[in-house]
């Protein structure tokens, strides 16, 4: 079974990532053959400086790698690596209609916010799908809320398949029901675009300022806290600690006698255990670009050997050999 995972080169990634995409993906290569890409192609609709382009991609293959993705058991490259990418986006793109593309989410909802509207945000659906069907994927793992990616990927490859005979696997949506919402340091959802999170990488200094900032209601330690699953510190040490010292915190704060204080300090120092070998392994990984740029190398000409066959029998589906 074939997985897919697009990253997006989009700035420092936080714990909200890590446990909400990040862990159940790279969990995922125990289980069958992943493919996982850098998706710089899908950054420009949104981001126009080239040295941050740069910058924001080299940091999520250390962090990818620092963080357990094995290029021994899956394939990792940048998506601007398989050119193979964007002649099939032209192919499938002949096929797709307007009103498919006029009713995707992404687009509404960005334009509704103010985003500028142009051809790369409007066509993004259609660079996703040839994402997805260049390697012959049969299993995109995506939240509920990027459901519709999947189904839009489903609907133009039968229509292309209808069009030219059998030539893209179909694939399926594999929606992720047991992953964590992470909540940010303000009770919402942890989003960068809030400003409320805890990045995998902080500094220490910073973080542990921005973890004891969180802010809790006015009942003194000693009074009981019978909402204590809701505190934000508790959600987010059930996330960091071992199960049984994450229940006793939660226990603790629930009696009464566990100070707000204490909760955070203790949240920090799980939170700074947590990430300590990955820490260890992404400064490793710094200090050695070469080896970095070679797993880039590597996987995509894995990927491109994939693609090139997929383009191959598109072309010839559809007369252009």
């Amino acid at each position: 079974m074939r997985t897919l995972t697009g990253i997006q080169p989009s700035g420092t990634l936080h714990i909200g990532n890590y446990f909400g995409a990040m862990l159940p993906a790279i969990q995922a290569q125990n289980r069958g053959e992943c493919f996982y890409f850098i998706a710089d192609y899908h950054s420009m609709t949104s981001l126009t400086d080239p040295a941050e382009r740069r910058k924001n991609s080299r940091s999520v293959a250390l962090d990818w790698l620092a963080c357990g993705l094995d290029p021994k058991h899956s394939v990792f490259w940048k998506q601007s690596d398989v050119p193979e990418v964007c002649e099939l986006t032209w192919i499938l793109g002949t096929l797709t209609p307007m009103g498919l593309l006029e009713r995707a989410h992404s687009y509404k909802d960005k334009t509704a916010k103010g985003i500028p509207a142009n051809f790369g945000l409007f066509a993004y659906p259609v660079l996703m799908a040839a994402d997805i069907l260049l390697y012959d994927s049969e299993r995109v793992p995506v939240g509920k809320d990027q459901k519709q990616h999947v189904e839009m990927t489903r609907d133009i490859a039968i229509k292309f398949n209808q069009a030219y005979g059998e030539t893209f696997v179909v694939p399926e949506s594999e929606i992720r029901e047991g992953v964590a919402t992470v909540p940010g340091l303000d009770g919402q959802k942890m989003s960068k675009s809030y400003g409320n999170t805890i990045d995998i990488f902080g500094e220490e200094k910073s973080t542990r300022k921005k973890i004891m900032g969180i802010v809790m209601d006015s009942r003194t330690p000693a009074e009981p806290k019978p909402d204590a699953e809701k505190n934000v510190a508790v959600q987010l040490l059930h996330l960091v600690a071992p199960a049984e010292v994450a229940a006793d915190y939660e226990a603790r704060l629930r009696a009464g006698g566990l100070g707000y204080g204490d909760l955070k300090k203790a949240l920090f120092e799980h939170y700074w255990n947590y990430f300590a070998l990955y820490r260890a392994k992404r400064t490793e990984l710094a200090a050695n670009a070469d080896y970095v740029d070679q797993v880039l190398a590597d996987g995509a000409r894995r990927a491109r050997d994939v693609a090139a066959d997929v383009v191959q029998r598109a072309r010839q589906a559809c007369g252009l050999t």
